[in-house]
């Protein structure tokens, strides 16, 4: 199917919307737009970080899910307990594959599961002894960790345990740092709101503990990376091309983060973000504090690597520039090696993205240096300022679908036809039903990593894994089977 006009796009979000009941339509009806790269405030054509409509299937987190899933937990040193109900905590078991160094159980506790065990009783009497004897028995046991966080599940915030008091108390004796996030699921519209709330917990609890010490000798060069949660040793790759240019990176969270580099971040040069939705509160306020500048980068596909290297580079003087410059042609003929391979076999291939986060514009350039086009996008969570960004990279006449329903979502796939969908898991099994090539982009469907050059070849190599599978030729879905040829196949299997 060829590209949509802008007045096609337009028809089909009203076809999409004409089910709708008139007032849930009104409502949608501000949550998709025909994309204009001219527009300056993305506001003037869609609405984002609004309450999703009750009743309606949505594929948004919680708040407790920003902060738990996301900021805080894939901080290795630290045990983050999941304060609440054990239904709940399950999102404590680390499936975002943020990986690490390290010996889990000993000084490392990423992939453990720690969570209070609310029951009725503690509903009434409340919890906030539970959680003290909780935090004595992990101290006991796992001596080595060099602190604690406490995610507040829904409950916490109903009942008003005092989980500050208790972190505070908790802290003077075991003479750690305990942190209280209050992020109970119930707060926002979305985990959006998880991510500031962790963000002004680290600035309250954590940034500014290490202000005096003057033991760190502090270079010109020292970064730190913010918001690269090293899904599938994502935060590894783009680490070994800020070091090949002479940069010394300082800190590194959450991704296989420590307790001491967050510390540590304050006395860096320059804070480079590749999350902005999940980090930029943070920045901001070191900016504020600490006068350190910050940018955000993108480290996907060759095409962006180069631009974000050589920006990086523009903060720091013409050594770093120049080694920038060697960076990008070191690597120029293995990843021109990689599209001369792949781009023949995905050439003019259309993606349609739908994720959180940074991934629906920051792959875009990806796609793009395959030679594929995406054709529609859109966020789980953004707010304004991510669209801001993301109109610049889309074409002209694509599709933007903001909280997007599961309802929209199929019926745009089925008018779209596009070669790919790349999404999360709740929406994986439901596109490759249809018969539709479908890549997990949360955590890269057990692949990676996909950032850096290293992680373009592998990018690729799924790319046309997924899209070029043979099964896809041979799948139909089955409510797209005539009754005969259904009731051939029962017999033959009977």
């Amino acid at each position: 199917m060829s590209a949509l006009t802008r007045e096609e796009t337009q028809a089909l979000i009203q076809e999409v919307l004409e089910v709708y009941p008139e007032k849930a339509k009104k409502d949608r009806a501000k949550h998709l737009a025909v994309n204009d790269p001219s527009v300056e405030q993305s506001k003037k054509c869609i609405i984002s970080n609004r309450k999703s409509l009750p009743g309606v299937m949505t594929i948004r987190g919680c708040a407790y899910a920003g902060s738990k899933g996301v900021v805080w937990g894939p901080i290795k040193d630290m045990i983050h307990i999941s304060h609440g109900p054990v239904g709940c905590g399950q999102y404590s078991r680390a499936g975002r594959r943020n990986y690490y160094v390290g010996h889990t159980g000993v000084n490392t506790f990423g992939t453990m599961n720690f969570t209070s065990d609310f029951q009725e009783k503690d509903i009434v009497f409340g919890g906030d002894k539970k959680l003290d004897k909780l935090i004595t028995e992990i101290e006991g046991l796992f001596p080595l960790s060099k602190g604690l966080s406490i995610q507040s599940e829904c409950p916490i915030g109903l009942i008003g345990d005092d989980i500050e008091a208790v972190a505070k108390k908790k802290s003077k004796e075991l003479d750690k740092p305990i942190v209280p996030v209050r992020c109970e699921g119930f707060r926002g519209v979305s985990q959006s709101l998880g991510h500031h709330i962790a963000n002004d917990s680290i600035r309250d609890w954590v940034i500014g503990n290490r202000d005096g010490d003057h033991a760190f000798q502090a270079g010109p060069y020292d970064v730190a990376v913010i918001g690269d949660y090293n899904i599938g040793g994502d935060a590894w790759s783009s680490r070994i091309l800020l070091e090949e240019m002479g940069l010394r990176v300082v800190a590194q969270w959450s991704g296989d983060g420590t307790l001491s580099e967050m510390e540590l971040t304050p006395k860096v040069k320059l804070n480079l973000i590749h999350c902005y939705r999940s980090m930029n509160y943070i920045s901001r306020h070191m900016e504020e504090k600490y006068g350190i500048p910050w940018m955000e980068y993108n480290f996907f596909g060759p095409t962006k690597i180069a631009e974000s290297l050589r920006r990086i580079a523009a903060f720091f003087d013409e050594t770093i520039q120049a080694n920038a410059e060697r960076v990008i042609d070191k690597y120029r003929a293995e990843y021109e090696a990689v599209i001369a391979k792949y781009r023949p076999r995905l050439e003019g291939r259309r993606v349609m993205l739908y994720v959180g986060g940074l991934r629906p514009r920051h792959v875009i350039g990806a796609y793009e240096d395959l030679g594929m086009e995406v054709v529609g996008t859109g966020y789980e969570f953004a707010h304004n300022d991510d669209y801001d960004r993301t109109m610049k990279e889309m074409g002209n006449a694509t599709l933007l679908y903001d909280d997007i329903t599961g309802y929209e979502f199929e019926e745009f796939v089925k008018k779209v036809k596009p070669d790919l969908v790349g999404s999360g898991i709740k929406e994986k099994y439901i596109f490759q039903k249809m018969g539709i090539p479908f890549r997990q982009m949360h955590s890269w469907d057990y692949s990676g990593p996909y950032h850096g050059y290293d992680g373009f070849a592998i990018f690729a190599r799924d790319m046309d894994m997924t899209i070029n599978n043979p099964c896809w030729r041979t799948m139909q879905a089955p409510w797209q089977q005539s009754a005969e040829g259904e009731a051939q196949t029962m017999a033959a299997s009977a």
